[in-house]
C-alpha cells in the first residue's frame, strides 16, 4: 500500500517521496485514515516506528482544507512534546512534510530566549510545537493565543506524566477551544495516561500496533550481571572490542553522565554528555557532534533519550538500568529505527535486579544474559591504572563525596543553672534573607537572639538585635552581594554581616 492510498493529498505525498518513504508502517497505515476523518485518536506503538509523520500528515491536509487565515499570536495546530530535542525533531519533521504544502511552523520550548519566541509567533503560526512549561510562560506573557486551537497533540504522553507536567497539561487543555480534534501517541501506555485520555479525548479511535511496552524486534538484546565498580571498565572494553558506529549510553542521573564522559576520557575514548543540566546550545552542539559522527558515543540521561532520532545508532548501553521499567523501552528505541538492526546492552548490578525483574516483566521477554569478557579483572585493572595516570584519581561517585563544613545552625545554648548569670560565648546565628528585619529580643543570660529576630531584607534591611554578648547576626540577602543592614545591637553593639 502506498502513501497515495490512505487519501493523503498530492503535495504531501510528494514531500513523503522527497524523504524517500515509499510505504507506510504500521501505525501510519492504520492512523492516517481515521484521522483525515477529524476523529481523536488514541495512539500506541513503539519508538521508532513512524509515530511523527502518522499525526503530522493527515494534521497537514486537514489545516490546509480549512483554509482558514491565522492571525497574529495565533496558532491552529498544537504538539506538546516532554523534552526540547523532541520538540526540535517534530518541528523538522513538520517541516518536511509541509514543504509543499506552505505551512509555517515554530517551536517553543526552554533554554531558549524568549524573546526569540515571541517574534518566531508574533505573526501566527499554522503548527507550533512546544514544551509545556514555556508555552505556559509565553502564553500569560501576551505571547501566544491558543484560541484558534482546530488540532491539540500530545507526543510521549507518558512522559509527560513522569516529567511532572500533569497540572499543566490540564492549563493548557483550559486554554484550547473545546471543539478540537485531540490526538494522544505514546510508546507505552499506563493506566494513569488511559484515564488521563478519557478526560481529554471524545469519543477516540484506538490504535496499538504492539502490546504496550513491546520492545522493538529488530534489537539484539542482552544483559551483563556485574558490580557498580566493573562497569565503566566493561564500557570501555566493549567500546573499543565492539564494531560501532554510533552508541548511547544511557545512566539514571545528570552527575553520573558526566562521571562516565570523564572516565571515558581517561581511558582515550571521546564522548559526549546531554542532560537536563546542559544548556540549549550545549546540547544542539553535542547532538550535533553525534549525529555528524565526530563524536561517535553520546552520553544521557532518560529526559534527553526522547527526541534523539538519529540513523545509524548501532548499539544502546544501560549503563545504569532505569527504576522506571517503560523507559527501557524508550532508550533501547534509539537504536533499530527506520528498518534497520541494532543491539541493546544492559549493565546489571546486584542493587538493580529488582529494575532487571520489572523491565522484563513490562516487555514480556526474558532478557538473555552473556558472561563477562575474558580476562576481564586483570584488564580492568590495566585500565583504572592507565586512567589515573591520566587524570589522577577516579572521580568519587556523587553519593560518596565528602561534603564541605556544615553551617552553623542556629540552635539554641543550653538554659543556665537557675541563679547563673555567665556570659559564655556562642556560636553565630544565622539569618535568611528576602523577609523583613526584626527586633529581636536579647535572650536571658547571655544567650542569642531568637531566629524570627535575625531576619534580613533582600536589600539588607535591618538585621535583628544583637545579643547582649555582641554576637553578630548573618543577612543572606537571597544570595545577592548587597550592603547587610546595621544590626540594632544590645549591651555588647551587635553587627549584621551580608553573606
Amino acid at each position: 500500500m502506498s502513501f497515495a492510498h490512505l487519501g493523503l493529498a498530492e503535495p504531501l505525498v510528494r514531500a513523503i517521496e522527497a524523504k524517500g518513504y515509499s510505504e507506510p508502517t504500521p501505525i501510519q497505515r492504520d492512523s492516517i485514515p481515521t484521522l483525515l476523518e477529524g476523529r481523536d485518536l488514541l495512539g500506541i506503538a513503539q519508538t521508532g516506528t513512524g509515530k511523527t509523520a502518522a499525526f503530522v500528515l493527515p494534521s497537514i491536509q486537514r489545516l490546509v482544507a480549512a483554509d482558514k487565515r491565522v492571525l497574529p499570536t495565533h496558532v491552529r495546530m498544537l504538539v506538546l512534546a516532554p523534552t526540547r530535542e523532541l520538540a526540535s525533531q517534530i518541528a523538522e519533521s513538520a517541516r518536511g512534510y509541509g514543504a509543499f504544502s506552505k505551512m509555517s511552523v515554530a517551536t517553543v520550548f526552554g533554554g531558549t530566549s524568549i524573546n526569540k519566541n515571541r517574534q518566531d509567533v508574533a505573526r501566527g503560526v499554522d503548527i507550533l510545537v512546544a514544551t509545556p512549561g514555556r508555552l505556559i510562560d509565553c502564553v500569560e506573557q501576551g505571547y501566544i493565543n491558543l484560541s484558534m486551537i482546530e488540532i491539540l497533540v500530545l507526543d510521549e504522553a507518558d512522559q509527560m506524566l513522569d516529567l511532572g507536567f500533569i497540572h499543566a497539561l490540564k492549563k493548557i487543555v483550559r486554554m484550547v477551544p473545546r471543539k478540537r480534534q485531540t490526538l494522544f501517541f505514546s510508546a507505552t501506555m499506563p493506566v494513569a495516561i488511559r484515564d488521563l485520555a478519557a478526560q481529554f479525548l471524545t469519543d477516540p479511535a484506538t490504535v496499538s500496533i504492539k502490546p504496550a511496552a513491546t520492545t522493538a524486534e529488530r534489537v539484539d538484546q542482552s544483559v551483563i550481571f556485574c558490580n557498580q565498580t566493573e562497569k565503566q571498565a566493561l564500557l570501555t572494553i566493549l567500546l573499543r572490542e565492539t564494531e560501532i558506529d554510533r552508541a548511547l549510553v544511557f545512566t539514571r542521573t545528570k552527575h553520573g553522565a558526566d562521571r562516565v564522559v570523564k572516565l571515558l576520557a581517561g581511558n582515550g575514548i571521546a564522548s559526549s554528555a546531554i542532560h537536563g543540566n546542559k544548556s540549549q546550545p550545549q546540547r544542539e552542539r553535542a547532538l550535533a557532534l553525534f549525529k555528524s559522527g565526530e563524536v561517535p558515543i553520546l552520553v544521557a540521561t532518560d529526559i534527553a533519550a526522547r527526541g534523539i532520532d538519529v540513523s545509524g545508532v548501532s548499539h544502546v548501553f544501560n549503563f545504569e538500568l532505569p527504576n522506571v521499567p517503560e523507559q527501557y523501552v524508550h532508550r533501547i528505541g534509539r537504536t533499530a529505527r527506520a528498518g534497520a538492526s541494532g543491539e541493546a546492552i544492559a549493565f546489571c548490578a546486584d542493587d538493580e535486579r529488582p529494575y532487571l525483574k520489572d523491565i522484563e516483566k513490562v516487555t514480556r521477554q526474558k532478557i538473555p544474559s552473556v558472561p563477562l569478557p575474558d580476562d576481564f579483572t586483570r584488564r580492568a585493572d590495566q585500565l583504572k591504572a592507565e586512567r589515573v595516570k591520566a587524570i589522577g584519581a577516579d572521580p568519587a561517585p556523587r553519593a560518596d563525596r565528602q561534603r564541605g563544613p556544615a553551617r552553623p545552625k542556629a540552635t539554641h545554648a543550653p538554659r543556665p543553672s537557675h541563679g547563673s548569670r555567665q556570659h559564655e560565648p556562642q556560636a553565630p546565628a544565622r539569618a535568611h534573607g528576602g523577609g523583613q528585619g526584626g527586633s529581636g529580643r536579647p535572650a536571658h543570660g547571655g544567650q542569642r537572639p531568637a531566629q524570627g529576630g535575625a531576619h534580613g531584607s533582600a536589600q539588607g534591611g535591618n538585621g535583628g538585635a544583637g545579643a547582649n554578648t555582641g554576637g553578630r547576626n548573618y543577612a543572606n540577602a537571597s544570595g545577592n552581594r548587597r550592603r547587610g543592614g546595621r544590626g540594632r545591637g544590645g549591651a555588647g553593639g551587635g553587627r549584621s554581616i551580608s553573606a
